[in-house]
């Protein structure tokens, strides 16, 4: 079915300029919110500003004092890594295939609602949301929808983006468009099917023998324990992706979810991806598949923190069998996953999911508040 569908669509057309010449409908818009990251080296450091400087995940005294001191003391260890891996990020590049394919399958899916374009809204880089909001003013949208592009949803990631959209929509006066929000889809058979053969196509380069012995490591992005504690759903929401896979894989290996990327002396939810490692090269354990559960696209935590860090110890503790699943980035079941999603979407007409009003226990941000009332709003007024 898919590749019938893509061969209706020319590969050769350039959207914008399609949009432009056949029709004066404003194109229905489909805006993908992600961290992003620096694209080259020398925007590492604005990066990581912006990072620490966000008041939505983290909220400190002098904290603009103290996110430069950071930013600046950190830059010279993460240009290196970002060097070590061609210079930038490559997440724009994937976000922009993955967009240029779901739009023109859903042009095709939901003709009705078509033509389709994506925007990209980065946290902390450009195209930042507020680019990305001229860019749909200029375009004259009046339909949007917002697609976050981590399928499990945190206060760190989506929440945070969310807050700055909002902020974003209030300022350039943008509250009357049509909006909903894609605001998670951790257990979506599309994007578990993705999942599944990206471990399946990587669990083939065993021999059979070295097959029997195989073990998948799922590594998400770690949380510290006072976000956990607060109540936020992330971890649980991972723990339902690798559920699925697992029974997408029907159970034939065994797996474990372990978690990276900590950072500072905080306790972190773990166990870390390192630590799991070692203690399984240490006991023996030669084949094991790693997975980046929680990532769409490859970027520093799969090319320099999975291939290159833990791939390093795990050579060093005996894992001669140590391979990485690939990230999902614009495999074709995974940019049909993503059209699938926003048909949906559109088709049952829902403003945002069950699950977004209703904030973690321990939330005491007002912009959480702010947020979840103005999408609340435009459900009564949508409906």
């Amino acid at each position: 079915m898919f590749s019938t569908v893509w061969k209706q669509v020319p590969r050769h057309v350039n959207f914008s300029s399609r949009f432009m010449s056949t029709t004066t409908k404003p194109p229905t818009a489909i805006l993908l919110t992600n961290m992003g990251g620096p694209k080259t080296l020398d925007d590492v450091h604005d990066f990581l500003l912006n990072l620490f400087t966000d008041r939505d995940i983290m909220q400190l005294p002098f904290q603009t004092s103290i996110a430069k001191w950071i930013a600046k003391r950190r830059s010279p260890s993460i240009r290196e890594q970002y060097a070590a891996i061609g210079g930038g990020s490559p997440i724009l590049h994937w976000t922009q295939k993955q967009g240029e394919a779901m739009e023109k399958l859903l042009d095709t899916l939901s003709p009705e609602t078509a033509p389709h374009k994506h925007y990209i809204a980065f946290r902390y880089v450009q195209p930042s949301t507020q680019a990305a909001l001229e860019e749909m003013k200029k375009d004259g949208v009046e339909r949007a929808v917002v697609f976050t592009q981590y399928p499990q949803y945190s206060c760190s990631t989506t929440g945070s983006s969310m807050n700055e959209l909002y902020r974003g929509i209030v300022a350039n006066k943008m509250e009357n468009l049509h909006w909903s929000l894609i605001d998670r889809w951790p257990t979506h058979p599309g994007f578990v099917d993705a999942m599944a053969t990206k471990i399946e196509r990587k669990l083939d380069e065993y021999t059979p023998e070295e097959r029997k012995d195989a073990v998948i490591l799922f590594s998400a992005h770690s949380l510290p324990m006072d976000v956990v504690n607060r109540g936020d759903p992330y971890p649980a929401e991972v723990a339902a992706s690798v559920d699925r896979i697992m029974d997408r894989l029907d159970r034939r290996y065994p797996y474990r979810l372990v978690w990276q990327s900590q950072v500072g002396p905080k306790p972190w939810l773990g166990p870390q991806t390192a630590t799991a490692i070692e203690n399984y090269g240490k006991a023996g354990q030669k084949n094991v598949v790693v997975v980046p559960v929680a990532f769409t696209s490859d970027h520093i935590e799969t090319l320099y923190e999975l291939d290159h860090e833990y791939g390093q110890e795990a050579v060093k503790n005996g894992m001669t069998g140590w391979k990485r699943a690939e990230a999902l980035n614009d495999d074709p079941i995974f940019t049909k996953a993503m059209a699938t999603i926003v048909k949906e979407h559109l088709d049952k007409g829902t403003t945002v999911s069950k699950q977004w009003y209703l904030r973690c226990p321990g939330c005491t941000y007002e912009s959480c508040g702010d947020t979840r009332q103005f999408f609340k709003d435009c459900e009564k007024r949508q409906h």
